[in-house]
């Protein structure tokens, strides 16, 4: 998002924040709600031109909001959107991909609350790493011509009992209502959100070996003294790495392994 979208996110994320560190603010529900407007708007171009034009006042955008939501979802969740549509956005999309990513967080604060997020944020990352290895698992989740139904409940299937709540619904949500995305860029997307919960960045590592508990220890304290930031690792083994570890922050990647080395050597020797 730019300009007055990225001010309008903002402004919306200290407003759900301010709501969920109340205790008598069901985190889950919310987030439930808050997907359920992003279908709404999702699906009424129309409406949510309407909402986000910024010739109209923006408290009549706000008593709009409010009129249809009433009823449909809970107090907190419609003046929220009530308050969001007040801003002003670049696009009317924005405002439904701010939406959309308001939910994510409403969950993953349920998640923290219960002191799963770590658990929710390896369980992303692992069912990341099961899609990605098994094609047709990805290609059913994939298939724009199967019902959503059917995907939902492929997940569920998959997914029910054995991780937590909060992480079956957010992958239900990202298959069933991709909105444009690829799997893996959703799951990234969730990632970085959960992370953010406590201001942390995460770090993708991949070794040959499963490390110790010691080594996961150095690692996140080195990489926290690197970047500045204390830092979650996502845990990787491929013994085609042969030794050593790669790690990757965002777009950085740091390489230290042997196939790499015997790589660039291999390079050097044809050059």
């Amino acid at each position: 998002m730019n300009g007055a979208s990225r001010e309008a996110l903002a402004a919306a994320r200290e407003s759900l924040d301010a709501l969920t560190d109340n205790t008598s603010v069901d985190a889950a529900k919310l987030a439930g709600e808050l997907a359920s407007v992003t279908a709404l708007l999702d699906r009424e171009v129309s409406l949510r031109r309407v909402l986000t034009d910024p010739a109209q006042p923006g408290e009549a955008k706000a008593e709009l909001a409010g009129r249809l939501l009433r009823g449909q979802v809970g107090g907190e969740c419609a003046d929220l959107v009530s308050g969001m549509v007040r801003s002003r956005w670049s696009t009317s999309r924005d405002l439904v991909d701010a939406i959309e990513e308001l939910a994510a967080v409403a969950d993953l604060t349920a998640a923290q609350k219960a002191g799963a997020l770590d658990d929710v944020e390896d369980e992303l990352f692992r069912f990341g790493r099961i899609a990605d290895s098994n094609p047709r698992l990805r290609a059913a989740l994939a298939d724009k011509s199967a019902a959503v139904a059917a995907k939902g409940e492929l997940v569920r299937s998959l997914l029910g009992g054995r991780v937590h709540p909060v992480t079956e619904r957010l992958v239900v949500r990202l298959v069933t209502a991709p909105r444009g995305r690829s799997l893996e860029q959703g799951l990234q997307s969730l990632s970085k959100l959960a992370a953010a919960r406590r201001d942390r960045m995460v770090a993708v590592v991949t070794s040959a070996v499963p490390l110790t508990d010691r080594q996961k220890q150095r690692l996140g304290a080195a990489l926290a003294k690197l970047y500045g930031h204390a830092m979650h690792l996502n845990l990787d083994v491929d013994p085609e790495v042969l030794g050593g570890l790669s790690v990757r922050v965002g777009d950085e990647i740091i390489d230290g392994t042997i196939a790499d080395r015997l790589g660039e050597a291999s390079r050097r020797m044809a050059g």
